[in-house]
């Protein structure tokens, strides 16, 4: 075994499974540089596992990104939540080319070990200075000393890599737990014949899952069988839709125009030019309470999500503008690697089909979130 899942001695540590370590370290500041900032801060249970927090900017930057523990930094991607993040596979090349799976929006760390070990030494996220800066702290809680002690080996403190380690899949346990996947949303009910959805929800349901009449399920479906139990609403590949360049967010963090935010090309494992600007699909879990969306936060409304993507399908003028910016969507950095076929599937929506889309994707919030949607029932 990779690590005893509890102590049942009875002198173990207060501290009675892994999944326990796990929860206490997530939420734990200490483990940044000025103890203001844990795992929790940026992936908060009380919104979705993202991250609520005004970062100190106005609209329209304000939590289209997330504060550094500094008080200062902001990056230039958005939080993505991590709800139903154990299901994603590990990161992978398919045979048909194409890359799938892993953690961050790039794909860049292959398990929820790997993305549970960045942000405490990112310098513009929790700020350490190294993974010895973090087991030190660790050492500093006598719980933590005892546990880690029972469930990784007594000697564990004496190499920092290999506690750093146990660390990260501590968090991990934790991750993986129920807690952050319960798959008891409106739409899981309604599956289990528990609740019966309004007609325009139902008109949202058959709209998303059908390859005739929106393209919503080309890649935020991974069962092959419309409507099967515990869907996670994507497919875990990574794709180029064309997001515009959030220009105020660049402007407050100083990276300016000239940045290109490479995507999955920015990802170690991926050399090719052609996956410039992919982006790995988000699951939809929630998605009604999780906004701002896309990887850099763009877009502050979800109906405003669907209609970018119902662009690609229509040559209407109004289809044209962002509803909230009242201008033109805005440019994408990589044009030539789009997702053409996949964003070009289906008819044109009209207003009607596009609010029923949304009031489908509320439904796929989670039974804890459902006081967070707007008109409550």
């Amino acid at each position: 075994m990779l690590f005893a899942q509890q102590d049942t001695r009875a002198d173990g540590p207060s501290i009675g499974s892994i999944e326990e370590l796990g929860k206490a370290l997530f939420f734990d500041a200490n483990l940044s540089r000025n103890r203001t900032q844990s795992c929790s801060t940026c992936h908060a249970p009380e919104a979705g596992f993202t991250d609520p927090r005004n970062n100190g900017f106005d609209d329209p930057v304000s939590r289209a990104v997330s504060l550094g523990d500094d008080g200062t930094s902001i990056g230039d991607r958005n939080a993505p939540t991590a709800s139903y993040a154990r299901f994603s596979p590990k990161f992978h090349l398919r045979e048909d080319g194409e890359y799938v799976g892993g953690q961050f929006w790039d794909g860049r760390e292959a398990d929820l070990e790997g993305q549970a070990g960045g942000p405490p030494l990112n310098p513009i996220e929790m700020g350490m200075a190294s993974k010895e800066d973090v087991v030190a702290r660790l050492q500093e809680n006598a719980d933590y000393v005892a546990a880690f002690k029972v469930y990784f080996g007594d000697s564990i403190f004496e190499d920092p890599q290999a506690a750093y380690g146990a660390m990260t899949k501590s968090i991990a346990a934790f991750e993986r737990t129920d807690e952050f996947a319960p798959f008891d949303s409106r739409y899981d009910r309604y599956l289990k014949g528990e609740v019966k959805f309004t007609k325009q929800e139902e008109l949202g349901r058959t709209l998303f899952f059908s390859d005739q009449f929106s393209n919503c399920n080309e890649c935020h479906q991974l069962r092959q069988i419309p409507g099967a139990e515990r869907e996670t609403f994507t497919n875990y590949e990574f794709h180029n839709i064309g997001t515009p360049v959030h220009t105020a967010v660049r402007a407050a963090n100083g990276s300016g125009e000239r940045f290109a935010d490479l995507g999955l090309l920015a990802n170690t494992a991926v050399s090719s030019v052609e996956h410039a600007g992919k982006f790995r699909v988000p699951t939809l879990r929630n998605v009604a309470v999780t906004g701002p969306y896309m990887h850099n936060g763009v877009f502050k409304d979800l109906r405003t999500v669907v209609a970018f993507y119902n662009q690609y399908n229509t040559t209407a003028e109004s289809a044209k503008i962002n509803p909230e910016t009242g201008r033109p969507w805005g440019r994408t950095q990589f044009p030539r690697t789009l997702s053409v076929e996949e964003l070009t599937v289906g008819p044109a929506l009209d207003d009607q089909r596009i609010d029923a889309l949304v009031a489908f994707l509320k439904t796929l919030t989670d039974a804890r979130y459902e006081h967070l949607l707007e008109g409550k029932r």
